[in-house]
C-alpha cells in the first residue's frame, strides 16, 4: 500500500462539477492499493498516518499529528502511484484490480477514521476525479506499508 500524504492549508476533489470531498487545515492522503495488501496492511498504514508528526508545535518544530491539530482527513484512491515506470508509458498492472482496492480503500477509511477519531472526506473510487489542494510547507511525504513489516 502507498500513500502520499500532503499537509494542507485545503484540499477538495470534485467528480462530475461537484465537491464529494473537502477539508481545512490537515491531510490529503492519495492512496495506491497493491494485489498483495489486506486489512491489516490498511490498518498498519492509517495508524502510521494519524501519528506522523508533521504539523508544528509552539515552538514551530513539526511535533504534532492531525489528531492533535484535530485536522481534516481527505483520502483519494490513486491506482497511479503503483505504476510500473520501466518505460516511457506507464504500466498499471502492479496496482490491485478495483475488487480488490475499493474494498481496501474503505477499509483504511474505517481505520483511519478509529485511529485519528477524526471524520474522514473521500474521493470517489474508479471516478475520473479533480483534486485541488493548497500544500502547507510544502509538506508531502512517500510512504509504503506491505505485509512485511516496513
Amino acid at each position: 500500500m502507498r500513500a502520499v500524504v500532503q499537509r494542507v492549508s485545503q484540499a477538495s476533489v470534485t467528480v462530475e462539477g461537484a465537491v464529494v470531498g473537502a477539508i481545512g487545515p490537515g491531510l490529503l492522503i492519495l492512496l495506491g492499493i497493491a494485489p498483495t495488501d489486506n486489512d491489516t496492511t490498511a490498518q498498519r498504514l492509517a495508524g502510521k498516518i494519524s501519528r506522523l508528526r508533521i504539523f508544528a508545535d509552539a515552538a514551530g518544530k513539526m511535533n504534532r499529528s492531525v489528531v492533535d491539530v484535530r485536522g481534516g482527513l481527505l483520502v483519494v484512491s490513486q491506482f497511479t502511484l503503483l505504476a510500473d515506470l520501466a518505460g516511457n508509458r506507464p504500466s498499471f498492472t502492479p496496482a490491485a484490480k478495483p475488487d480488490l482496492a475499493a474494498p481496501l480503500v474503505q477499509a483504511f477509511v474505517r481505520h483511519l477514521e478509529t485511529a485519528a477519531g477524526l471524520p474522514i472526506a473521500q474521493g470517489v473510487f474508479g471516478a475520473d476525479m479533480q483534486v485541488a489542494l493548497v500544500n502547507d510547507g510544502p509538506v508531502t511525504l512517500c510512504l509504503e506499508m506491505t505485509n512485511e513489516g516496513s
